[in-house]
């Protein structure tokens, strides 16, 4: 074999094993029981929308999950940018999926409104594509129901945050605001009660930025 020979098969070789070294194992098995309905509510931020599930305490559904969901188009936007409330009622699928990261399409109704409290739906089997996920938390282990509240922050521009509640043992509540930062914002502090009122949480973040509130609720987490 000639020098040049031996060093091809050897440049072969190296090439084939740093492409093996790159291939990422299989995940495991979804889990169907994380498949069902998984309600939302999409909220809006410039020309961005995000989807923002309506967690639980109760298996599959005791999870956070916010994401990044493809924008289909002006008319579509201006629906979310516009109502109050936009939330939608997908046909069932696996969460876990999202819980993984992957981008995942589903089909879904779109209320105005609330889509369990009398909401107008607006659109039946609506294209909904998750494109990009911005955070995932399990329902599990969580801290004793408090006046001390902490939140997570979720980047999602240079200068803008949303922060969403880590919701703790019963009662509690989901809430999300997203805040275009001038400083820094406290992520840990106390409240007047362990479910405190909408105004109270936009008050604690007043001194971070301009503010949005995008998202407060307490159904299934006050008991």
């Amino acid at each position: 074999m000639t020098i040049k020979t031996a060093l091809f098969f050897t440049l072969l070789i190296l090439t084939s094993l740093a492409t093996t070294a790159e291939e990422k194992p299989e995940p495991p098995p979804l889990n169907p029981a994380y498949h069902g309905e998984h309600p939302m509510v999409l909220l809006n931020q410039g020309a961005s929308i995000y989807a923002a599930n309506l967690p639980t305490y109760d298996f599959p559904n005791n999870v956070q999950v916010v994401y990044k969901i493809e924008n289909p188009g002006i008319a579509f936007l201006s629906l979310v940018r516009d109502a109050d409330l936009v939330s939608i009622k997908p046909k069932a699928f696996n969460i876990e999926r999202l819980m993984r990261g992957e981008e995942v399409e589903v089909t879904a109704d779109v209320y105005s409104g609330h889509y369990g409290k009398g909401g107008s739906k607006l659109l039946s089997n609506a294209p909904i594509v998750f494109s990009k996920k911005l955070y995932s938390r399990t329902l599990n282990d969580l801290t004793p129901s408090s006046q001390w509240q902490e939140y997570d922050m979720i980047p999602v521009s240079s200068d803008g945050r949303i922060y969403i509640h880590k919701i703790q043992q019963p009662p509690s509540f989901n809430h999300l605001i997203f805040v275009d930062l001038s400083s820094a914002c406290m992520q840990k502090f106390r409240t007047s009660k362990r479910v405190p009122p909408h105004n109270e949480l936009t008050i604690k973040f007043v001194n971070c930025g301009s503010l949005k509130p995008l998202y407060y609720d307490t159904q299934n987490l006050d008991k």
